[in-house]
């Protein structure tokens, strides 16, 4: 007997949602939705904003809030995250459509907003037991990968609200400056390699290309596929989508994108199976579709292990200050000075 795939669970402890408070929302203010009791379940993956299957008999829409507990000034604002999928979604349809947001903290006990619920594949540490898995598949998923990366690069955002909450002049002088300045606020111990890899930052930002509208975590798990993996049905998790560098959205990809050559970092990854694009042919497709100059991607990928290695200790923060329970937060430290030690690596280049 088949087990259908399931991508939800049971609702975490300490993470439930009032369903009869929800319902009643839902019931309000989405035409689409029907009478009927609420089901809820969650996505178990990601570590950042929490996201919710909410089902109403066959209609179903997805719930994301900001995770429980202080956060970090600016980061999971529900409301940029709604503003930017609703300018997005009718030029770039990758991108879910959102239904609705809210601010009112007494329905769920945060902002949150709801969106369409995309059905297909998620790729994460490994593919399905019913897929057949052949060099020739991983070539396919590598390209659309690359080329819908240079779709989202091509969008006119000057046809969109975006400039109002994005400042792309100054970008990276402000992104190294800011992450720089969250890594002090998340500090709980002295990391090595942490002076000298941020010096280096601050001491070899290139000048930036044109700016785009960038999605800013597009890396595989965040994709979903067609069940024949011949296009990409959606493209998830907005809420650092901004208009800056394009380049620093590249770093963001390889720094995910382990090839069979990588020990470290994504040692064990799908991408590193026969088949997928190494690195370097994942750099030379952006840069031919695209046609950017990516001589100093050795920067961006630097800053972008940095970034990852800041975003890993922010968690582990926040594990440590006992505002999170959750025993996955526990070693994200540990994670933090592992990608220091891989930015080092690269200061020397890519």
């Amino acid at each position: 007997m088949t087990i259908p795939f399931r991508d939800t669970i049971m609702v975490r402890k300490g993470e439930e949602l009032n369903e009869e408070i929800l319902k009643k929302f839902i019931h309000e203010n989405i035409e689409d939705a029907p009478p009927g009791d609420l089901e809820i379940e969650q996505f178990g993956a990601g570590q950042s904003n929490l996201t919710y299957l909410v089902r109403i008999g066959e209609w179903e829409a997805v719930l994301r809030r900001p995770p429980h507990g202080p956060v970090a000034q600016k980061a999971h604002d529900m409301g940029r995250e709604y503003t930017i999928l609703s300018n997005l979604h009718p030029l770039f349809p990758t991108a879910p459509k959102p239904y609705i947001y809210s601010d009112d903290t007494s329905i769920i006990g945060s902002p949150f907003f709801i969106m369409e619920r995309r059905k297909g594949i998620v790729l994460d540490k490994e593919f399905p037991a019913n897929v057949p898995y052949q060099p020739e598949l991983g070539k396919q998923i590598s390209e659309i990968m690359v080329d819908k990366l240079v779709e989202l690069h091509q969008v006119d955002y000057t046809k969109t609200e975006l400039l109002k909450i994005s400042r792309p002049d100054g970008f990276m002088e402000r992104q190294v400056g800011g992450w720089i300045k969250r890594y002090e606020n998340a500090k709980t111990e002295e990391l090595p390699g942490i002076d000298e890899l941020t010096s280096w930052l601050q001491k070899n930002i290139p000048v930036s290309p044109k700016p785009t509208i960038i999605q800013y975590d597009y890396k595989l798990n965040n994709a979903m596929f067609s069940d024949d993996f011949r296009e990409m049905t959606g493209l998830f998790d907005w809420e650092m989508a901004t208009i800056g560098d394009p380049l620093a959205e590249v770093g963001v990809a390889l720094c995910y994108w382990a090839d069979a050559a990588d020990s470290g970092l994504g040692n064990g990854a799908i991408t590193a199976k026969e088949g997928f694009f190494t690195r370097e042919a994942f750099l030379e497709r952006y840069a031919t579709k695209s046609g950017r100059d990516v001589s100093n991607i050795h920067f961006y990928v630097t800053f972008s292990y940095f970034k990852l290695a800041v975003i890993s200790q922010q968690i582990y923060f926040r594990y440590f200050k006992g505002q999170t329970n959750d025993e996955r937060f526990s070693r994200m430290n540990q994670i933090a000075a592992n990608l220091i030690e891989y930015a080092l690596l690269s200061t020397r280049g890519f």
